[in-house]
């Protein structure tokens, strides 16, 4: 089991300008960010009729999970399907690759189609889906600057531009209007392993600012 620390934290857009300065001295970009430094996410996140995984956010239910689909920099052609589970203060993160054969099939809800499968992940969403009555619900969008340091396995992101979109079915569609979601104009995330260094703890302090576990999820939920 690969349990992480993970700390969030809303900041503003000049906050972000003096973290992207100050990580940017102690810290090096992640490989897979583009020549910039950023990339795009899409997520797509499971929900049923009762608002299992929002309730379960908001009123801090140990554990917790919920199940999303994404992809990044537009390219449908990397799908993940990740279970993330909320053990006390720790984070596991569960993750598949999917076929577009498969995610169509998620968003139309055609689960026979994906009885048989042997990706035991899939399976489990599939599983849900049937007794729990999770549904495609919210897509979120937002680019992502990855910060990384070796001791203790840290990653640090600062998540803007952050957007919704209701409608699930166009998840696959590149094009697909968004609207911000909310009023949150950014959110600073530090994930570590066993321990998180002091360089890297005062780094991250912002002032006025508090970490949370506030989540772009939870964000996109304003409009419903």
């Amino acid at each position: 089991m690969n349990l992480r620390h993970e700390q969030k934290a809303v900041i503003t857009p000049n906050d972000v300008r003096v973290l992207r300065t100050r990580l940017s001295a102690i810290m090096k970009r992640d490989p897979h960010a583009s020549p910039g430094g950023s990339y795009l996410i899409r997520s797509l996140y499971f929900e049923n009729l009762s608002d299992k995984a929002l309730r379960e956010k908001l009123d801090g239910t140990d554990p917790r999970e919920k199940f999303r689909i994404r992809y990044y920099d537009h390219d449908i052609s990397y799908l993940i399907l990740e279970k993330k589970r909320k053990i006390r203060d720790l984070t596991e993160k569960t993750q598949q690759v999917l076929t577009i054969r498969e995610t169509v099939a998620l968003l139309k809800g055609d689960l026979p189609e994906l009885l048989e499968t042997e990706k035991p992940l899939l399976r489990e969403l599939v599983s849900k889906m049937q007794y729990e009555g999770l549904r495609p619900h919210t897509i979120v969008d937002y680019t992502r600057e990855p910060f990384i340091y070796a001791p203790g396995n840290v990653r640090v992101t600062l998540d803007t531009r952050i957007r919704t979109g209701m409608l699930s079915t166009a998840f696959l569609d590149t094009d697909a209007v968004m609207i911000p979601a909310g009023d949150i104009p950014a959110i600073l995330e530090v994930k570590w392993d066993a321990f998180l260094p002091e360089i890297i703890r005062d780094a991250v302090r912002v002032p006025g600012t508090h970490m949370t576990s506030y989540s772009k999820y939870q964000a996109a939920r304003i409009y419903g």
